[in-house]
Order: C-alpha cells, then structure tokens, then sequence
C-alpha cells in the first residue's frame, strides 16, 4: 500500500502550527514517542491504524482525513461509518496476511455484541456496571477528540434517563461496548486504540440518528 506521506506530515505540521503545539507537547496527549512522530512526519515510517486515531482524537482531525493522507484505500461515498469499518478490515485484512490475526471482527460480530450488551444494559447489573466503571475506563485515555466526546454525551444522556426506551438501550450497549474488557479487535494488536469501540459507537450513531 503507497504511503502518502508528505501530505500526512503537511497536515500534522499545519495543525501543530495553528495550535501553537511543540513535537514533545504532541507526544505527550497522544501517547506516540517523539520520535515515532518524527518518522511519521517526515514520511521514514507508516503510520497505524492506532496512531491515526490517537492523532484524530488529539488534533479533532477527521479519522477519514487522515486514513486518506496516509494512503489507506476510502471510498468517498461512503458514509462515515462504513468508511470507518472498510478502514478496520483492511488493516485486518494485513494483519491475516501476515498471521498475526484471526480475523474475528466484522461488522456483522460487533453488531450481534452491540445487542447483547444493549439487552444486559437494561439490567440492575448493566446499568450499576455503566456507572461504576464509565468513568473509571475514560481516565485510562488519554487526548480529545469526537469519539470520546461522544462516549461522554451517551453516558451523561444514559445515565439521567434521557431519551425513549428504545435510545437508552442503544446508548447503553455502546457505554458497555466500550467498558467492557472482551473486544472484538484485541488490545494488544491495536493498544488503547479502542478501534472496535470508536466503530461501535459509530454503529449507534446511526441507529439514533436514522430512527424513525
């Protein structure tokens, strides 16, 4: 896969620059070595999947903005939400090729768990695991950005009973997704990148907003 590099570099330079950001200040809310960033920037090494997210969240850059400076393959009509998960499996994709993964997730899977966890959400248990541990989970992130801003509205709207039966549930699976420790896409193949979780909610966000 060809690497656009230099328009990445481009992109991170001007965002550092707009927000008055040193390359060690970068380091730090991303949690990528200084010089790992320095590689990337100047196009000596490929970025992951995980360090695409962790720069998105940081910088509130687009993910798709940055999976299209990087050189990974998006189709422009696609929704969001799709080109997320097409992002995922193709990185899935390489790392079968390379025996490093099994190839557990898909869409379908993290469908069929969104809905388990939506029905245990609507438990005693689910509702005392959601607010016990939530915030618990996001202190173990580090940066900002879309995706944990809107983990935090689904928990604030969960947690104070606002919206229908139906909105509940569904934020709840998302909140539960997140927290609990069994992913789809394991941690250690993409570390506190939360991929499957940032797809997770997305998968929610669609459902909320495409309601009847």
């Amino acid at each position: 896969m060809d690497i656009k590099t230099t328009e990445l570099g481009q992109i991170l330079k001007e965002k550092l620059q707009q927000r008055s950001l040193s390359l060690r200040e970068l380091s730090t809310y991303t949690g990528i070595d200084k010089a790992t960033l320095s590689r990337i920037m100047n196009g000596k090494r490929k970025p992951t999947l995980n360090h695409l997210q962790r720069l998105s969240e940081s910088l509130n850059i687009s993910l798709d903005q940055l999976l299209t400076a990087s050189g990974y393959p998006i189709k422009n009509e696609k929704a969001h939400g799709d080109t997320f998960i097409q992002a995922v499996e193709e990185i899935e994709k390489t790392l079968k090729d390379q025996e490093v993964y099994d190839g557990t997730f898909s869409q379908t899977k993290l469908e069929q768990k969104l809905n388990e966890y939506e029905v245990y959400s609507q438990t005693a248990e689910g509702k005392e695991t959601i607010t016990a541990k939530f915030e618990k989970k996001m202190k173990t992130l580090s940066g900002v950005g879309p995706f944990l801003e809107q983990l935090k509205n689904m928990y604030s709207l969960f947690i104070n009973g606002r919206g229908t039966p139906r909105e509940l549930m569904l934020m709840g699976g998302a909140l539960l997704y997140f927290i609990m420790p069994v992913d789809l896409i394991p941690d250690y193949i993409f570390p506190i990148g939360y991929i499957d979780d940032a797809a997770a909610v997305q998968v929610i966000l669609n459902q909320l907003t495409n309601r009847a």
